[in-house]
């Protein structure tokens, strides 16, 4: 068999012509992510933790840019109304602040929960899951809150309104996109002594309570009277429901014989299963 130098040769030209161009190709790539950073100014997030940050801060960023558009849209449409001489009834105050529309303030009380510290007691006689706050437990107080009559309630920055759905991954507490670290502050504008009897007549309110005094976790009320009132801000989000669903055996339409009870019920829960189209 005969040897093919010149096969050799081309195959090592064409290698090296290969790792020029990949070299080139990199470098210059480098230069522009290096340009591009010193441009922005921004450091990137390096690792989960700054990039949840950096997360937050947008969310906080449009949620301000969403206000903005929204008093602008608002403007805008009570003008395009004056002009064409559009009559447009007024909400009532009472849908504007059940709703979360408006800011709002008054009497009530301030619950604040957080997680047991690291010297609490009998820590190493417990599960972990007893040493910090859950989901339940902020459930729980929001629950017993409205039982007890409250008129409007914040968790954390954030105005409470129907839609409003709180999640908990370990002890980070996500609401409205954005996420929280304990202690968590529930408000709420209403009686404060019935607020208060409401959360001493709530057995899982009370369940944690014990859980606070036997291990330390974080439990505290505070009062806001007319002269020194709790301040709410307005909801800053989107309104639409995604989907509901109407609990089996509720009463929609009261009054009505069983038969056609159950086939408005069958109707309106068919109804009410909306969500958007993907």
């Amino acid at each position: 068999m005969t040897d093919h130098p010149h096969r050799a040769r081309r195959f090592i030209a064409r290698g090296t012509l290969s790792v020029a161009l990949v070299l080139a190709l990199s470098g210059a790539l480098f230069a522009a992510n290096a340009k591009f950073a010193h441009g922005s100014g921004d450091r990137h997030p390096q690792d989960l933790a700054e990039l949840a940050m950096a997360e937050e801060k947008r969310v906080e960023r449009l949620s301000t840019e969403v206000d903005g558009l929204s008093s602008d849209v608002l403007g805008l449409t009570t003008a395009e109304n004056t002009q064409t001489g559009t009559e447009v009834g007024e909400p009532s105050l009472g849908y504007l602040v059940e709703s979360g529309l408006i800011a709002v303030q008054g009497p009530g009380l301030t619950v604040r929960l957080n997680d047991a510290p690291a010297d609490s007691p009998r820590r190493d006689d417990v599960s972990p899951d007893v040493l910090v706050v859950h989901q339940q437990d902020i459930q729980a107080v929001m629950n017993a809150l409205w039982a007890g009559g409250a008129e409007a309630m914040e968790i954390m920055d954030q105005r409470v309104i129907s839609t409003s759905a709180i999640h908990c991954a370990g002890n980070v507490l996500r609401l409205h996109g954005r996420i929280y670290s304990p202690p968590y502050d529930i408000r709420a504008i209403g009686d404060p002594d019935r607020l208060r009897r409401a959360l001493s007549s709530s057995p899982a309110v009370q369940s944690y309570v014990r859980d606070a005094n036997d291990v330390g976790l974080g439990w505290s009320l505070s009062d806001s009277s007319t002269s020194s009132p709790l301040k709410l801000s307005a909801y800053s989000g989107p309104t639409d429901l995604q989907a509901a669903e109407v609990p089996e055996g509720t009463e929609i339409l009261p009054g009505l014989d069983d038969a056609e009870a159950r086939e408005r019920n069958r109707s309106s829960r068919a109804r009410a299963r909306v969500s958007e189209a993907p």
